[in-house]
């Protein structure tokens, strides 16, 4: 058979394109080969009325209730690579077997590359996260910390500042890797947030829990979290279809319309945007399913179900 939408990716976005693809009456296959990107972490936050989940429970109940739909069929296998066009792609999965879509949606999300420093693998996802409205509350009144990157310095002042909101105690290490203007400097020495400009020599680790940032002139700062945005990548996959992407890296979409720039692929979730979070994620790949299915309602080949 051919399928009227191929989707690629078992996270928010993916699950819940297939949730609206298939109360649409779309003939859907969605293939989730993992590994997932948030593997380390316990629960999923900021999503109402699933505050608090485990993500592994959340990915659970999605798929219990996709059951319920009989045009909607999950694969557990992973894409090697798809050929075609745009009515007539082609995917050859990792278990051996080819499949045909008229459409095809990217929600592989995106690799996250460790910073080289040590403990960093160690403790990421545990003591080293990204985002303060996913694990800040946790974390309320704790010693943080914010570790910059070049690629991230122009959120510098924002970033601090907002961490204000869940604590008092805020430092902001550079690794000697990004000049800080004065500006900067005294917008955050006025509110009272220390800055450490020295390289670090290594996060020091009690188990999963962050103790400590240790800097190459021997000075230790305490610190019990650490916010940190480290580079990341596309999939293989993603790189080999050859879509269009932003200067950061990232799938280039209309909002309204995240068609990608090869025609009749679709993106959406954390792929596109560093604003990444399970309900944006979600939110997105509903988007994404109503555009896609307008698209097909347009397409003379696709077959009529009603």
């Amino acid at each position: 058979m051919t399928y009227d939408v191929l989707i690629i990716g078992g996270g928010p976005a993916g699950l819940s394109a297939a949730l609206a693809l298939g109360r649409a009456r779309r003939a859907v296959l969605l293939v989730d080969g993992g590994p997932r990107r948030n593997a380390a972490a316990t629960h999923v936050h900021n999503f109402l009325t699933r505050d608090g989940t485990p993500p592994a429970e959340l990915r659970a109940a999605a798929r219990a209730q996709l059951a319920a739909y009989p045009t909607v069929e999950l694969r557990d296998t992973a894409v090697h690579a798809i050929t075609g066009a745009i009515g007539g792609f082609r995917a050859t999965l990792a278990d051996g077997t080819d499949v045909d879509a008229r459409r095809v949606l990217l929600a592989t999300g995106m690799i996250d590359q460790p910073l080289p420093l040590p403990g960093f693998r160690e403790l990421w996802g545990h003591a080293i996260v990204q985002c303060p409205y996913c694990h800040g509350y946790e974390a309320r009144d704790q010693r943080w910390g914010y570790l910059v990157l070049p690629a991230t310095a122009a959120h510098l002042v924002p970033f601090a500042l907002q961490a204000r909101a869940w604590t008092a105690d805020v430092a902001v290490f550079t690794a000697g890797a990004v000049d800080v203007p004065d500006a900067a400097r005294a917008a955050l020495a006025g509110a009272d947030i220390a800055l450490h400009t020295a390289p670090i020599a290594r996060l020091i680790a009690d188990g999963s829990a962050l103790a400590g940032v240790e800097l190459v002139d021997g000075t230790t700062v305490a610190r019990d979290i650490l916010f940190a945005h480290p580079p990341q990548q596309q999939v293989a996959l993603v790189r080999a279809l050859g879509v269009g992407l932003d200067d950061d890296g990232y799938v280039k979409v209309e909002p309204l319309r995240p068609e990608t720039s090869v025609p009749g692929v679709y993106a959406a979730g954390d792929l596109t945007t560093r604003a990444q979070a399970a309900i944006l994620a979600a939110g997105a790949g509903m988007q994404a399913a109503a555009a896609i299915n307008v698209s097909l309602a347009l397409d003379p080949t696709a077959p009529r179900r009603a």
